[in-house]
């Protein structure tokens, strides 16, 4: 007879501008890891999908509601949860930290941004989840322009490079990544434009979401 528990875990990555990539956590006001870090999430209701249950536990816990969010992967190692069997489904998602005011609720008595590189202890097996998180992403960004959920609407081109080198844990040779991404055509340059320190104001862009989709279904690939 199985005794097996549903839970679903959200790796969401957030990127403030010239600054490191983030994620958000939550601390815990319940047994077991009380007032430990943690990622957002709980077990799945019976009466709701996993979709449904990642996006309710999600905004319960931080406040946040993502426009991109996928299944990452599956963790049910035997020990996982000292309280019972759970098996997670981890989901990864990123959003522009500037554009929600956390507020943490239910099973979580605060939320805040940390650092990838400045992470506190994490309970259960989280920071397992969030290592193959970080690989996901740092995989994908490469063949799918999924940076731009990370950024603000409109951005300057250096912001867009500032992410890229934040993601990958290294830096890009700035002429050729900027040749290869004009070449594509998906930025929209604006008539805006942003100051960067004592140099020439910065025009700033947006990303053609749509032209993306057009060109993706006619078999183009992009690659960074």
């Amino acid at each position: 007879m199985q005794n097996i528990k549903v839970a679903v875990d959200a790796v969401v990555f957030g990127y403030f501008e010239n600054k490191e990539l983030h994620i958000l956590l939550i601390k815990r006001n319940i047994e077991p890891f009380l007032d430990s870090w943690a990622l957002p999430g709980g077990l799945v209701k019976n009466e709701e999908t996993l979709e449904e249950a990642i996006s309710r536990e999600l905004h319960e816990e931080t406040g946040v509601k993502t426009t991109f969010i996928e299944q990452l992967y599956t963790f049910g190692e035997l020990d996982r949860d000292p309280r019972n069997r759970v098996i997670s489904v981890a989901y990864l998602g990123l959003v522009n930290p500037k554009s929600y005011d956390l507020k943490a609720s239910t099973d979580a008595s605060d939320a805040q941004w940390f650092s990838i590189n400045n992470l506190p202890n994490l309970a259960f097996d989280h920071l397992t989840i969030v290592t193959k998180a970080l690989e996901r992403l740092r995989t994908k960004i490469q063949y799918q322009p999924i940076g731009f959920n990370l950024l603000k609407t409109e951005f300057a081109f250096s912001d867009l490079e500032s992410l890229y080198q934040s993601i990958l844990g290294r830096d890009v040779d700035r002429r050729n990544f900027r040749k290869k991404i004009m070449s594509y055509n998906l930025l929209i340059e604006t008539k805006n434009l942003r100051k960067e320190g004592s140099g020439r104001p910065a025009k700033l862009f947006q990303f053609n979401q749509e032209k993306y989709q057009s060109l993706e279904q006619q078999g183009f690939y992009f690659e960074v």
